[in-house]
């Protein structure tokens, strides 16, 4: 780590956009992007390397007004929104507020020569200091590491291999975010000097590299990140539908039965997904649709499709030899090094470049002219990018990728892969918005239509538990889509007896948080469709109610992702985001923010066994974030902020609370996602407090919204007045209601409670696109 007197600043000069201090050793850049973003490079070597980002596609202009001055033995550089501070004696960077107070500062910056793997490198460091009551989020997701949420005070892991994933991407509730640029894997520490400063190493680099913003809300700094590293398109309206999945599907035949089981017993779904192996026996990377299983794939697809259904399919970045893709490949100089044990066939398969532009171009080609394009699949189950092979992970950092050592950009293959699909995908499917699942994510990697999902993990409470902070400290990054294998993936690599009451109790559980998560996704081993005879009529009954209630909830859901893409919004919210200087909140692993309205609260613990599973009532600890009043979705029943409560969580609820002020548009239960125009929406107002809602709708799929081809309206609610005002519509496009009619209901005990329609609003207006203002 840094100690004094290794880095004295020699002399300075400011830059159009920084400053450039020159050390006793090294050099240091503070650059300004903004007023609100600053990177910060540090190198021990006479020059800094030429360094092409893969995760900054902003090349930000001038940064606008900033000053260089001295005071004393400081260098203060000031932009219209903070102060970064140069220590001239040790080059350590204090950061404050325009009056002077301190938002966080380095405690030393380190570059140290050392050998990993065989290959001379120099590993980069820098630490900050962190007082006791900083909260610290992000950091992506690591699905069997941690049931907490905070990483004040803990270390992790920041290699992406299998069932650990890594974004460099930090809130802090002290109101900034720190982004490291560096890709080689690396550790967070979280606990240093007795745990009053934390540190980031990386293995390999030639420099130190992050990014400094400046909220102070975490709002804001996502929006920043994104800012600097590109924003989420939006995604279809089905994929915030239920998606059917299953390891694995064997047949066409069988898919068909699926989508017949849904449709002819009206359970809501919108996806179905072809999981891997339908190449079986041919090898990986064949991209055959084994035709003994598939006669038809086109005429699969286009059943789905008739039956308002879409596809998704499984595609590997892996290739067996004796393939003509293989073949095609391995002649251009396109594979790696990297081989993988395939636990099917047994054999070494081989991963191709996807740093590689050239290579990207012709995977996508082949995966588009045998699969995707040809059959007409909707979207891309993105398995098995880590690369991962094992016990053999020298192998990815001593491959030569052709952008450079494998050790050096050791965690984003995942992001180079994803970037080829999507400018694949929008190149030449240009009327169907992308959608692409994918077993890791890096920093930017929102930008190329990816939602990461939690990997293999086990069908068990524990399993469950953990998926909680995971699903919010993944969002916490930037990365606004995140779901988990709806019920775990395996249990010991077998498929559980879900007919058991314990499985069930679990699968139920799941299901309920699956509902208020951004993506929402049944897969694993063993028939767990909402149809399947595992299930027995209780619990049934009860999946099936929350499925519907994603289904009415979709005017909510899809005006946030909306926001997701017009502002940046993150839709699974740390409880930071919205209730950052309620400390109590800050250890919370098991709630979330659904939305400016929702208080999710999963029950993760198994509550019921052997005879009485599924029976009697439980309850589990909630905790109402002070400074606002909560209802209880369920009830209706209002509650004081700031209380912890004993809620009530028979096996039917999930203990689900509502914030003073919210504006909740609900509509009507539906088989999919488009089956229904929203012209007749219930809006639920739940008053204590003014709030406000904007509803966004678009034509649901294609790009045509980035010409401006969408209509948003402000809901308002002001609650001294007991009036809720809706603005003028703004925008159009092509097929958008006229008109629509609101059935408006003022939340109190029973009346507006529950998932079922309000029997009789307190008011019915027809609205027009004008602006109006109803009186209640």
């Amino acid at each position: 780590m840094w100690q004094p007197g290794w880095a004295k600043v020699s002399r300075y000069q400011k830059e159009t956009d920084g400053v450039k201090f020159t050390l006793n050793k090294g050099l240091l850049k503070i650059r300004v992007c903004q007023a609100d973003i600053v990177e910060v490079k540090y190198t021990t070597l006479d020059n800094f390397p030429t360094f092409n980002s893969l995760v900054v596609n902003n090349k930000f202009g001038k940064p606008g007004a900033f000053t260089v001055s001295e005071a004393g033995e400081n260098v203060v550089i000031t932009t219209s929104r903070l102060k970064v501070v140069v220590n001239k004696e040790t080059d350590a960077i204090t950061y404050t507020d325009l009056k002077g107070h301190m938002i966080t500062a380095e405690t030393g910056k380190s570059m140290q020569s050392q050998t990993v793997a065989g290959i001379d490198t120099y590993s980069c460091s820098t630490s900050f200091k962190s007082p006791a009551d900083e909260g610290l989020y992000g950091m992506g997701c690591h699905p069997t590491d941690t049931l907490s949420i905070n990483y004040k005070g803990r270390n992790q892991d920041m290699a992406i291999k299998y069932l650990t994933g890594a974004i460099p991407v930090m809130l802090s509730t002290k109101g900034y975010g720190l982004m490291w640029e560096n890709y080689s894997a690396s550790n967070f520490f979280g606990a240093e000097e007795n745990n009053t400063q934390f540190s980031y190493v990386s293995e390999s680099g030639k420099q130190v590299d992050y990014f400094f913003f400046y909220g102070p809300s975490f709002d804001r700094i996502i929006d920043l990140y994104r800012n600097t590293t590109g924003k989420a398109p939006m995604f279809p309206k089905w994929a915030f539908g239920l998606f059917q999945s299953q390891d694995r599907y064997l047949s066409q035949d069988e898919i068909i039965g699926v989508k017949n089981n849904y449709r002819n017993k009206n359970i809501p779904v919108d996806v179905i997904v072809q999981d891997w192996y339908y190449w079986d026996p041919l090898p990986i990377g064949s991209h055959v649709m084994k035709p003994e299983r598939y006669p038809n794939p086109k005429a699969l697809v286009d059943e789905l499709h008739k039956a308002n259904i879409h596809a998704m399919i499984s595609i590997w970045p892996v290739f067996g030899k004796g393939t003509p893709n293989y073949d095609a490949l391995d002649k251009a100089g396109y594979l790696t090094s990297i081989t993988w044990d395939n636990v099917v066939t047994h054999t070494f398969d081989t991963y191709y470049d996807a740093h590689n532009p050239k290579a990207r171009e012709m995977y996508w080609q082949q995966a588009r002219d045998s699969l995707v394009k040809r059959y007409d699949w909707d979207a891309w189950w993105v398995d098995q990018c880590e690369p991962d092979n094992g016990a053999l992970l020298d192998e990815r950092r001593k491959a030569n990728f052709s952008v450079g050592k494998g050790i050096d950009y050791f965690n984003t293959y995942s992001l180079e892969h994803s970037k080829g699909l999507y400018k694949g995908w929008r190149r030449d499917m240009p009327n169907k918005r992308a959608f692409f699942l994918i077993r890791q994510s890096f920093a930017g990697e929102q930008r190329n239509a990816a939602t990461l999902w939690s990997s293999d993990i086990t069908c068990t409470f524990r399993a469950f538990k953990s998926q909680v902070p995971q699903g919010i400290n993944a969002c916490a990054s930037g990365i606004p889509y995140w779901t988990s294998d709806i019920g775990g993936y395996h249990y010991d690599w077998h498929a559980p007896d879900w007919s058991t009451p314990e499985n069930r109790e679990l699968f139920t559980r799941w299901f309920q948080f699956g509902t208020f998560s951004p993506i929402f996704r049944i897969h694993g081993k063993g028939e767990r469709a909402l149809f399947s005879n595992n299930w027995d009529e209780k619990t049934r009954s009860i999946v099936v109610k929350y499925d519907k209630l994603r289904y009415r909830l979709l005017p909510y859901i899809y005006s946030l992702a909306g926001k997701v893409t017009q502002e940046n919004y993150t839709l699974m919210r740390s409880l930071a985001f919205d209730f950052a200087s309620d400390t109590n909140v800050h250890n919370i692993p098991d709630q979330y923010m659904f939305g400016p309205a929702f208080l999710v609260n999963p029950v993760t613990e198994q509550l019921y066994t052997g005879t009485n599973a599924g029976m009697g009532k439980s309850t589990r600890s909630v905790y109402l974030p002070k400074g606002i009043a909560w209802y209880d979705f369920w009830t209706g029943k209002k509650y004081t902020g700031g209380q912890t409560l004993d809620a009530e969580a028979p096996i039917e609820t999930m203990p689900l609370y509502v914030k003073a002020g919210s504006i909740i548009p609900i509509g009507p239960v539906m088989q999919y996602a488009t089956e229904k125009p929203a012209n007749d929406i219930e809006l639920r107002v739940y008053p204590g407090a003014n709030g406000e809602f904007r509803f966004y709708e678009d034509a649901n799929d294609t790009y045509n919204y980035e010409k401006g081809q969408f209509a948003s309206f402000l809901l308002s609610w002001n609650d001294k007045a007991r009036q809720l005002s809706i603005s003028a519509n703004k925008g159009s496009f092509p097929g958008m209601l006229k008109k629509r009619t609101f059935r408006i209901t003022i939340v109190k005990d029973a009346h507006g409670a529950d998932n079922a329609a309000t029997n009789k609003a307190d008011k019915t207006v027809v609205y027009t696109g004008k602006a109006m203002v109803v009186k209640l």
